[in-house]
């Protein structure tokens, strides 16, 4: 199976470090969370990798050549001209997938998720797409019903929200987007959105129509996005 990490954003939230530096370099214990996801998915027998790149993308490539592509096949999406986000992202390194189902991954997430009971799942489910999930905090939720299908989305925080109808609403189960996802390669010629635009807002035009399912997982997750998460990090990612 091929994976791609999503390393190509701003990392706002992590400034002062990513006014110099791009998020994907960002040290924990020594070691970038870079190096940290591409040993994650080695650890899984994942040895090709897709990573997108576009702030500073030259330090992401120098480390990449340092370090011997960390003895992968590693291909490199530039987005040189603009920054597309996940769902943009992810059409501009179509190229680089072939048949197979495939995994994506945040760069800037670290987990002890099994990815072997991730990928399980979603052969035996037979599902477009599958989006490991947990019950913890977060400002935004996505929404499964008994079947474990994606019903709808919502922002806790401005109250917006996006459902099938008021009825799947009412009997939904909230959780948290891990940042981790299988996909198969038939999600290509239904995304219809151009340019850059969230996987997400796709899911959520899809799930009408298509089987998108959340596998939900009691794994350790942080998203390294903040200051603080790294001290955080440094406690459980030695």
């Amino acid at each position: 199976m091929k994976a791609m990490l999503f390393a190509a954003g701003l990392g706002t939230r992590l400034k002062p470090f990513t006014e110099k530096h791009p998020k994907a370099l960002v040290e924990i214990n020594g070691k970038t969370l870079l190096e940290r996801n591409i040993n994650y998915l080695k650890s899984f027998g994942i040895c090709e990798i897709v990573i997108n790149i576009h702030h500073f993308a030259d330090q992401i490539l120098d480390y990449l050549q340092k370090h011997n592509y960390f003895n992968c096949i590693i291909n490199i999406s530039h987005e040189k001209e603009k920054l597309l986000e996940t769902g943009g992202g992810l059409v501009y390194a179509q190229k680089f997938f072939d048949r197979q189902s495939f995994l994506v991954m945040n760069v800037d997430i670290l987990t002890n998720m099994d990815l072997h009971a991730l990928i399980k799942d979603h052969h035996e489910n037979q599902s477009l797409v599958t989006l490991a999930v947990s019950d913890r905090q977060s400002s935004r939720k996505l929404y499964f019903n008994e079947d474990k299908k994606l019903v709808g989305w919502k922002n806790l925080q401005t109250q917006q929200k996006i459902f099938i109808n008021s009825k799947e609403e009412e009997k939904s189960i909230p959780l948290a987007f891990s940042g981790i996802q299988v996909l198969q390669p038939e999600i290509f010629s239904l995304i219809t959105q151009e340019g850059k635009f969230s996987l997400i807002d796709t899911y959520l035009d899809l799930m009408r129509t298509q089987k998108i399912l959340g596998y939900k997982h009691q794994s350790y997750i942080l998203d390294v996005g903040k200051p603080e998460s790294i001290k955080e990090a440094e406690k459980h990612f030695k």
